[in-house]
């Protein structure tokens, strides 16, 4: 990507003037990184196919990957596609959260196609975060908003990790700190029959059930090339270095990735080790995955040795990501 035109890329305050200039650059077709409790996305006019073209090309994204549409309220959402019993129910129980719904689309719909992949679809969100939902007030359209990230590549939680992969790529970013959660919207379709869980994240499976009162159909019809959500191709999340899963022995030079007291054998032997959750709080280690698989992989160690870690709650989309980054590139 370094062979790319470079803009200056601008570092806006989580204020005010912030907001109201982050809002004018979206509203001009800029790209604008901007914060959510899940993690930072990469803001672009979801009405607009010119600057939704600018974010797959600033992400070197497939165009086959839809985007999520991020709106101020749930009234603004439910505008824009057809919203079962299901899905009502989830949205309302919901909403703000980190929480995505895949609906058909309607004729009122003004996510363009090309942010929808084509698809007959649209994935919309009313993220939790009050910085993110004044911000897509003020611009007054639907914003389309994938992680700031490369694609691919581990997604940001601090507008630090957004600049260290698209400085000179993007107009600005609006720093609001750490994104609490620290791992992507739980992704539903709900497109008829029962709602199908696309990407476990923020929302926890049994969560959903609760509200639905059923269990959530999987998801193994789905099309590795022609995604029907974010962030469900095989390879994603990724590190340069290569993770090695539910490692119970280390490597001279491995870095190693721990949770809770559980320490496999050799850790001695490790280059560096960072643990997400001393105490074993899943909570805790999601909100730090991103940033510690950054770090491990910044101390240029060729495999990343991962420790076991529950994939119940929140542990099914640490294990998630962590298995997707994992996957052959």
């Amino acid at each position: 990507m370094n062979d790319r035109p470079s803009i200056p890329t601008r570092r806006l305050a989580a204020d005010a003037a912030g907001v109201a200039e982050a809002a004018r650059l979206l509203r001009a077709g800029d790209l604008v990184a901007f914060p959510t409790e899940t993690v930072y996305g990469l803001g672009g006019d979801a009405t607009d196919p010119a600057a939704v073209a600018k974010i797959f090309a600033a992400k070197a994204r497939p165009r086959l990957n839809p985007l999520i549409a991020h709106l101020p309220d749930r009234a603004a959402a439910l505008d824009r596609g057809a919203f079962d019993d299901h899905a009502q129910r989830l949205a309302a129980a919901f909403w703000p959260g980190p929480l995505t719904l895949v609906v058909p689309a309607t004729v009122r719909t003004d996510v363009c196609a090309l942010a929808r992949a084509g698809l007959s679809s649209v994935a919309l969100r009313v993220p939790a975060s009050g910085l993110a939902r004044d911000l897509l007030a003020q611009v007054g359209r639907p914003v389309a908003g994938p992680s700031a990230n490369a694609s691919g590549r581990l997604s940001p939680t601090s507008a630090d990790h957004v600049l260290a992969d698209l400085a000179g790529r993007i107009a600005a970013v609006l720093d609001g700190g750490d994104a609490p959660v620290g791992v992507e919207s739980t992704v539903v379709a709900c497109l008829g029959g029962a709602p199908r869980l696309l990407r476990p994240g923020g929302i926890t499976r049994a969560a959903i059930v609760a509200v639905l009162g059923c269990d959530l159909a999987g998801d193994e019809a789905a099309d590795p090339v022609r995604p029907a959500g974010p962030g469900l191709l095989a390879s994603h999340y990724a590190p340069r270095a290569r993770l090695r899963l539910d490692a119970r022995h280390v490597e001279p030079g491995d870095a190693v990735l721990l949770f809770g007291a559980d320490q496999p054998h050799g850790l001695d032997r490790a280059g560096a080790v960072v643990n997400l959750s001393p105490r074993g709080d899943l909570a805790e280690a999601a909100a730090r995955l991103f940033a510690a698989l950054r770090a491990l992989d910044a101390s240029g160690a060729a495999v990343i040795a991962v420790a076991t870690i529950p994939a119940t709650g929140l542990g099914e989309a640490i294990m998630d990501r962590l298995r997707r980054a994992a996957a052959p590139r």
